[in-house]
Formats: structure tokens, C-alpha cells, sequence
């Protein structure tokens, strides 16, 4: 169902449109005049004008101009006489959609009416997959069968069919977006758009009008109106990661969105009704920023209806298994498997990063590979990421003899391959013959030269 403005000064004639929009389950409103059209239309939005081209004071270009003015993407309609096709082509060069003569054939009406709404919504859900487009390289299923993860996807099943706000809590890296995507794809508005942005990445000046839009020579370079996000995910969700970096002018206009679920485009003083579910994200604990001033209490608790933690990688190693099978068959490598010392090692790391850092490993070991196997060499982890809780200490601290025995198992893992040696040791090939040097290791037996890396 769309909200229609239809616009005639002859009342017989708005009394028809009514009735035969009215069949196909569109709901019109009727406006005497241009010029109480306008007022109307700058009231409450509407999907689709349809107006008169012979009125007065105010006729039908008018609202045209009227209606492309503060809000471009708007269809308009013309119903024009049969003396009216030079205005009626003008028009057109004006921005209307079509022109229809009267007397009308209110099936053909009804008709462009339906293409008129189709099209909008296809311009409009295609801004907002431009805005999504970057998101959807890492999306996919929440992989996983931990308890954690089971609580997790408990909790999702709860909240997403409902109309909830939510906000979701978790460390970098750990899949706040596809929990996002998860609570939008159970809702009853799967259908509609689903708009990530990251308050983090963006200035606050440029967030608020990225957010609700803003009305032309409202600042310098805006040279028309253009509408937010808010609106472009109408009957959809917007996510709005990192929310703790928002500042305090858009947090002040999200709070009013959320209670009034009205927002103002920057430089608009008319109030725009919005139909979209809010979700939000944070990685760090917003209670201490309320703390130090920096985020609003209001606002806080009108995100945390329903909160949803996403449990670190740390906390369900038992998954990586299940993670990598995932990674490595989006990469083309359906039916691979790592080995189980690799996957022993996989679960003894930290994670700082946790599954994005994973998923990063995996990466450059499938580019390592090339057409081979994922072997345990290609495997490469951050030391900084190692186990949380540090190894047994060697008795012998002697700097020089444990460097020695470093280098003699790298290359004794990377099978005589200095290049990949030079990997697993976080060094460069030139600093690793520089050490061989100066430890004295060039001339050591099977060290003498660089083997090739092994082939399948």
C-alpha cells in the first residue's frame, strides 16, 4: 500500500480517484488546490503525487516544481487536457513521471501507478545496497555450535520478530554486523533494506547528514535535497556500528528518532515520519562514557531494550574448527581441511582479533598455498596473539643460543625454505641470511642453501 497525494479542483473528479486507488489498496488523500497540496505535502510524506495540470492560483507545474524541490525522488503524475501536450512535455523536461489525458482510464492509471511506486522503491533500494555492498564480502551464517553461540542464536530467535531496538555488545572482530543481519533476517522486515553504517568512520558533521539527509543550500555543496539513511531503509533496519563515537548533536537527533520516530533532514525544519528498526553496536562499554560525559544516559537506555553480547573467539575455541571449514570453502576450497596440529594450534591462540583475525589467517594461507594444500607452514600467526598464558621458560636465557634454535625450526618447518622461514620468524628474507650470518649458521649442514617450497 503507498500513501498517494491526488490534487483537482474539481471535487467529482478527486472523489473517483479515491475510490478506484482506493480498490488496488493505496491510500490517497485529497487536496482541492496546488496550493494546499503543497502544505500538504510538506506535512506528511507521500509515495506518489498525482495532480491536475489546469488549476488556479496554483496549478499542476507548480506542484510539480513544488514537489521535485523537497523531495527529487517523488513520482509525480499529470492529468492534462487534450490542449496540454506542449505542457504536458514540459513537464516531463521538469521531472514528472507521466502524463495522462483526461478523461482518464483509471486501469491504465492504476497501472502507472504500480510502475511509478515499483521504480521508486528499486531506485531507493538500490542506494541503499550501494551502502551495504562493502558489508556483504564478509557476510554469511553464524557459524558455531559452542554454548555461547548457542545462547546467542536463542536469543536472536526471541528478539528478531519482534520491533525491538537492539543493542548488540562485543569486542572488534567478532561478528556484530552478521548478528546485525541475523536479527533483520528473522524480523518481519527481511524484505526490506538493510543499511550498515559505522559512526566511527565518519565525521560528525557529514554523519548527520548521512544519517537524515539534508535540504538544498543547507551547507556548501549541497545543491539538492538529498534524502538519509534513515529514510533510504524505510520499512527495513539501520545499524549503526560503533554508536559510542557518534557525537553529541546526532545523538541528540537519534534519541528524538527513537522516541518520536520523526527525524528533520540537516537544514529542514519539517518533520518526516520514519519507519525503520533501529540496531546498534558497540565495543567498548558505553556506561563509561556516560561516565566521562561523552554519551548520553537518555539515549543509552533507550538502545539497551534487548542487549545481545557476542562472545569473543577466546571463549569458543571449540568453533575454530567449524570457522576454518567455512573460510576456506568461501574461498573455493570446498572439501579442504587443515591438519590437527594446525587446528591445536589455531585453538591455543588468543585472538586478539578474534574472528576477523582468524579469517585474515586463513587468507594469507590460502594465498601462501597457491593451487596446493593448506599445510600447517602456510599457517601463519601473530606472536603477539600467542596463548594467554605464557609457555615454560627454557633454562637456558642464553639470547644467542635461543635465537640459533628459532631459526633452525623455522627452517626445519618451512622445509629448508628460507622465504617462508623468514614468514613464520615475522622477519624479512634479508634480515634471516643477515642473522645466519652473524649466528654463524650459513655453512651449518642443510642450511646451505634455499630449498624451493614443497609442491603437491
Amino acid at each position: 500500500m503507498a500513501r498517494i497525494l491526488a490534487v483537482d479542483d474539481e471535487q467529482g473528479m478527486l472523489a473517483v480517484l479515491k475510490a478506484n486507488l482506493g480498490r488496488h489498496g493505496h491510500e490517497v488523500t485529497g487536496a482541492p488546490s496546488g496550493g494546499e497540496a503543497l502544505a500538504e505535502f510538506r506535512r506528511i510524506p507521500f509515495d506518489l503525487v498525482i495532480t491536475d495540470l489546469r488549476m488556479e492560483p496554483v496549478d499542476g507545474m507548480a506542484v510539480l516544481q513544488g514537489v521535485k524541490a523537497d523531495s527529487a525522488g517523488t513520482p509525480v503524475i499529470l492529468l492534462t487536457g487534450h490542449g496540454d501536450v506542449t505542457d504536458a512535455v514540459r513537464a516531463l523536461q521538469l521531472g514528472a513521471y507521466t502524463f495522462l489525458q483526461k478523461p482518464c482510464d483509471f486501469e491504465a492509471l492504476a497501472a502507472l501507478v504500480a510502475r511509478a511506486l515499483g521504480e521508486s522503491d528499486l531506485a531507493r533500494e538500490n542506494r541503499a545496497l550501494r551502502h551495504a555492498v562493502g558489508a556483504l564480502a564478509g557476510a554469511g551464517e553464524l557459524v558455531g555450535g559452542s554454548p555461547p553461540m548457542a545462547h546467542l542464536r536463542t536469543l536472536i530467535a526471541k528478539v528478531a520478530p519482534t520491533e525491538a531496538t537492539v543493542l548488540i555488545r562485543g569486542e572488534s572482530g567478532v561478528g556484530k554486523e552478521l548478528v546485525a543481519r541475523a536479527v533483520h533476517d528473522g524480523s518481519a522486515r527481511a524484505r526490506g533494506a538493510f543499511i550498515a553504517v559505522n559512526c566511527a568512520a565518519i565525521a560528525e558533521t557529514l554523519l548527520e547528514s548521512e544519517l537524515f539527509g539534508y535540504r538544498k543550500g543547507a551547507f556548501t555543496g549541497a545543491d539538492r535535497d538529498r534524502e538519509g539513511l534513515f529514510e533510504a531503509a524505510r520499512g527495513g533496519t539501520l545499524f549503526l556500528d560503533e554508536i559510542g563515537e557518534a557525537g553529541p548533536g546526532v545523538q541528540a537527533k537519534l534519541l528524538r528518532a527513537l522516541q518520536e520516530r520523526k527525524i528533520n533532514r540537516v537544514g529542514d525544519p519539517r518533520e518526516r515520519d520514519v519507519d525503520v528498526r533501529i540496531v546498534a553496536a558497540t565495543n567498548r562499554p558505553l556506561e563509561a562514557a556516560i561516565e566521562a560525559g561523552r554519551f548520553r544516559q537518555d539515549l543509552y537506555y533507550r538502545l539497551l531494550v534487548f542487549p545481545l553480547d557476542v562472545p569473543p573467539l577466546r571463549e569458543r575455541a571449540v568453533d575454530i574448527p567449524a570457522l576454518v571449514d567455512c573460510f576456506l570453502e568461501q574461498m573455493g576450497r570446498r572439501g579442504q581441511a587443515l591438519g590437527a596440529t594446525t587446528l591445536a594450534r589455531l585453538r591455543e591462540h588468543a585472538w586478539p582479533g578474534n574472528v576477523r583475525e582468524l579469517r585474515n589467517v586463513i587468507e594469507r594461507a590460502h594465498i601462501l598455498a597457491g593451487a596446493g594444500s593448506v599445510r600447517d607452514e602456510h599457517v601463519l600467526l601473530d606472536p603477539r596473539g600467542g596463548p594467554s598464558a605464557p609457555g615454560p621458560i627454557p633454562a637456558d636465557l642464553n639470547l644467542e643460543e635461543n635465537e640459533r634454535r628459532l631459526i633452525r625450526a623455522a627452517l626445519s618447518r618451512a622445509d629448508g625454505n628460507k622465504s617462508r622461514a623468514a614468514h613464520l620468524l615475522g622477519i624479512t628474507r634479508r634480515t634471516l641470511y643477515s642473522r645466519l650470518k652473524l649466528l654463524g649458521l650459513e655453512g651449518e649442514a642443510g642450511l646451505e642453501r634455499d630449498r624451493p617450497a614443497p609442491q603437491d
